[in-house]
C-alpha cells in the first residue's frame, strides 16, 4: 500500500468518525456502535478479497490507554465545584460504588457457573464488564437536563477509576486479608500526594510558560505520570481526574498566597484551548481504537448460541442490579437513568490487561462484543423512547 493510500484511509476514517458523531446527536446511536461495524466491515471486505490482515493486537492496548486518559481528562474539565453539588456528587459515588461491588459478585458467580474456575479467576474475568464507560455515557446524557447530566457524568467518571482501583487491587492480592487493604490504603494516600504535586507543578509550569505550545506539552506531562503510576500497578486515573478537576476549578481555591503564586490572567483561556485540544486528541483516539477493535474482532463467534446465551445473561445482571439500586435506594425516575450503563473502551482495555494465565478463554472477545453493543443498542433506545415521551407529554400541555 503507498502512502497516499494510506493518508487516504486514515483521513476518510476521521471523516466517518465526524459524520457518526453527528448521526448519533440526531439518532441516539452512539456513534462508538457505528465505529464498531464500520472496522467489521473493513474486516470483513478484506477476507472477503483476499488481502493480507493486519495484526493491530500490539497496538490495541496503547490506543485504549491514550484514549482513557484524554476522554477522563476532558470530561474532568467540564466539571465546575459548588458546595451545592456535594448531595449529587455523595450519591453518584455511592450509586457507583455499590452497583459495581454487587454486579461484579453476580457476574462472578454467573463465570463460575459457565466455566467451572476458581472464583479468583472469574472475578477477575467479570471485573470488565462491569464498568460504565465515561467515554459513551457522558455524550449521551448531554440532553438531559442538568441534574440527571451531573449525575451521569459523575457516576461513570467514578466508576471508570472505581473499576480500575479494583483491578488493579485483586491483581496485587491473590490473597485478600488486612495487609492488603492496609496496602490499597497506602497505595491510595501516595496517589494522592502526586496528585496534588502533579496539579500544583502543571498548573505553576502553564504560568510561567512563554512557549505558544503548551497544551501538548502539559498532554505529554499527564501521559508520563500516569504510565510510570501504572507501570507500579497504581491507580493513576485519580491523577488524570484531580487533574481536570484542579484546573478547571484553581480559580475558586482561597489563599491570597495561592492567587499570587499560580493564578494568572490568561489561565481562564489557557484552560479552554487546553480543553479544546484535549477533547479533538479523545475523539482521534476513540475514532481508531473502535475500529481497530472492530477490525480485530472473531465475528464469527457470534454464530454460537452460547456466547449469545452468556451475553445475554451477564446484560440481565446488569439491569438487574441498576433496577434494583435506583427502585429501592435512589427511589427516583427510572429513566433514562436505567439505561445509561455503557460498556465500552475502559471493558475493552482491561479486558486486555488480563494476565494470560488468569484469563479465562471461553469468555472471549465475542462475549464482550455482545456486551459492549447490547448495552447500547439498550441505551439507544431508551433515550429515543424516554425523548418521545417528553415531546409528546410537552404536545398534550
Amino acid at each position: 500500500m503507498t502512502t497516499y493510500a494510506s493518508l487516504i484511509i486514515l483521513s476518510g476514517l476521521v471523516i466517518f468518525s465526524y459524520l457518526f458523531d453527528l448521526i448519533a446527536g440526531k439518532t441516539k446511536i452512539p456513534s462508538v456502535i457505528l465505529l464498531l461495524f464500520l472496522g467489521i466491515g473493513i474486516r470483513l471486505t478484506s477476507d472477503y478479497f483476499g488481502w493480507r490482515n493486519i495484526n493491530f493486537q500490539t497496538i490495541l492496548p496503547a490506543l485504549g490507554t491514550l484514549g482513557l486518559i484524554l476522554i477522563v481528562f476532558e470530561g474532568a474539565l467540564e466539571l465546575k465545584y459548588s458546595s451545592d453539588k456535594n448531595t449529587v456528587i455523595k450519591k453518584s459515588f455511592l450509586s457507583a460504588l455499590t452497583i459495581l461491588l454487587v454486579t461484579a459478585a453476580l457476574i462472578t458467580a454467573a463465570f463460575c457457573y459457565i466455566s467451572g474456575e476458581s472464583v479468583y479467576r472469574c472475578f477477575i474475568n467479570a471485573i470488565p464488564f462491569c464498568v460504565v464507560s465515561s467515554a459513551i455515557a457522558i455524550p449521551s446524557a448531554s440532553s438531559l437536563s442538568k441534574e440527571k447530566k451531573e449525575f451521569i457524568i459523575y457516576e461513570s467518571s467514578f466508576s471508570d477509576i472505581l473499576t480500575v482501583v479494583l483491578f488493579n487491587f485483586m491483581l496485587s492480592n491473590k490473597q485478600i486479608n488486612i495487609s492488603s487493604f492496609a496496602k490499597l490504603g497506602a497505595e491510595l494516600a501516595l496517589i494522592l500526594l502526586v496528585a496534588i504535586g502533579s496539579c500544583l507543578l502543571l498548573l505553576y509550569l502553564i504560568g510561567r510558560l512563554t512557549h505558544h505550545i503548551k497544551s501538548f506539552l502539559i498532554i505529554s506531562i499527564l501521559i508520563l505520570v500516569y504510565s510510570i503510576g501504572q507501570s507500579f500497578h497504581l491507580s493513576s486515573l485519580i491523577i488524570v481526574l484531580a487533574l481536570g478537576l484542579f484546573l478547571n476549578n484553581a480559580e475558586q481555591i482561597p489563599g491570597n498566597w495561592f492567587k499570587k503564586i499560580f493564578i494568572y490572567p490568561s489561565l481562564s483561556k489557557d484552560i479552554k484551548q487546553l480543553f479544546q485540544l484535549s477533547a479533538e486528541s479523545a475523539f482521534i483516539m476513540r475514532t481508531f481504537f473502535f475500529i481497530v477493535f472492530g477490525y480485530t474482532m472473531n465475528v464469527y463467534q457470534l454464530q454460537e448460541i452460547a456466547v449469545l446465551v452468556n451475553g445475554g445473561l451477564v446484560l440481565l445482571i446488569i439491569y438487574f442490579v441498576r433496577f434494583v439500586y435506583l427502585k429501592g435506594v435512589l427511589k427516583g425516575v427510572m429513566m433514562p437513568e436505567l439505561v445509561i450503563v455503557p460498556r465500552g473502551l475502559i471493558s475493552v482495555l482491561l479486558y486486555y490487561s488480563v494476565p494470560a494465565d488468569i484469563k479465562i478463554h471461553m469468555l472471549g472477545t465475542g462475549l464482550l462484543f455482545v456486551v459492549i453493543l447490547g448495552t447500547s443498542i439498550i441505551m439507544s433506545l431508551g433515550l429515543f423512547s424516554t425523548k418521545r415521551s417528553s415531546r409528546q407529554e410537552f404536545e398534550n400541555v
